[in-house]
């Protein structure tokens, strides 16, 4: 039985997840339909990628990851199937898989679909899916795409003595995520102490393990499961009452 998983931006309030989750199961294909996340703020591919990301590899190598968001921006109108590291991706050529993987994957392919519909992701989702568990090679999906949609996402500025990073998401609890990883800041830090600024707040200057290492209500940062380096205020709402926002720089300086 083949894993499919589902992010998208289609919300659950209207018919548009079931009417894909009908066409997927009417390929007559064996599948277990596992849903991510449908509540993707409406067109925002930074956040999916960010979810997609940090999701894909839990999952069994052979899994096929239908990536729905922001579907019919820019002229192109093109869906692509990738294979990557065991695992198929199947969604827009909107710039989203740019900024999923570190670096582009080889075997693109566009997915042939008519555009007279409204609504043509029914048939370019289960198309895609029936031709991956098929026993066609994967190449023959559709014609090669050598320059896939590219993004430019923000990257830590780094120096000797000072990462300047930027907050790329906020989760469900409000919890601030940078875009600066454990190994990064492990690197520049060298085993000197540190300062994390932040708006106008008094900096935090020690790394906790868990949440509850502050007393309920207090600052504090952690690197989350994920390896990215987390603002968050135990049992409260960091986001929201440091105001935090997407883009919103931080720095962070070592000290000797």
């Amino acid at each position: 039985m083949t894993i499919i998983t589902l992010t998208s931006d289609l919300g659950r309030h209207d018919y548009y997840t079931g009417v894909i989750k009908g066409a997927l199961l009417s390929t007559g294909v064996p599948l277990q339909i596992v849903d991510i996340t449908h509540d993707i703020k409406a067109y925002n591919i930074v956040e999916a990628s960010f979810v997609v990301r940090n999701v894909y590899k839990s999952f069994p190598r052979g899994s096929i990851h239908i990536v729905s968001v922001n579907n019919f921006d820019g002229d192109k109108k093109r869906f692509i199937a990738i294979e990557h590291e065991g695992h198929y991706f199947i969604g827009p050529d909107n710039g989203i898989f740019s900024l999923i993987f570190e670096e582009m994957p080889k075997k693109i392919y566009a997915i042939p679909y008519k555009n007279k519909s409204t609504f043509p992701l029914t048939d370019i989702f289960a198309y895609g899916v029936a031709h991956i568990t098929s026993e066609k090679p994967f190449k023959e999906i559709g014609k090669q795409v050598r320059k896939p949609e590219q993004r430019i996402t923000l990257q830590p500025v780094i120096s000797k003595s000072q990462i300047r990073g930027s907050v790329i998401h906020v989760d469900n609890y409000d919890n601030v995520i940078l875009n600066i990883k454990k190994d990064l800041f492990r690197r520049v830090q060298a085993g000197r102490s540190f300062s994390l600024f932040f708006k106008r707040y008094d900096p935090i200057k020690s790394l906790s393990d868990h949440y509850s290492d502050v007393p309920v209500g207090e600052t504090l940062c952690l690197f989350n499961s994920a390896n990215y380096m987390e603002i968050a205020i135990n049992m409260g709402k960091a986001a929201s009452l440091l105001g935090l926002a997407i883009d919103d720089t931080v720095q962070i300086d070592f000290h000797d």
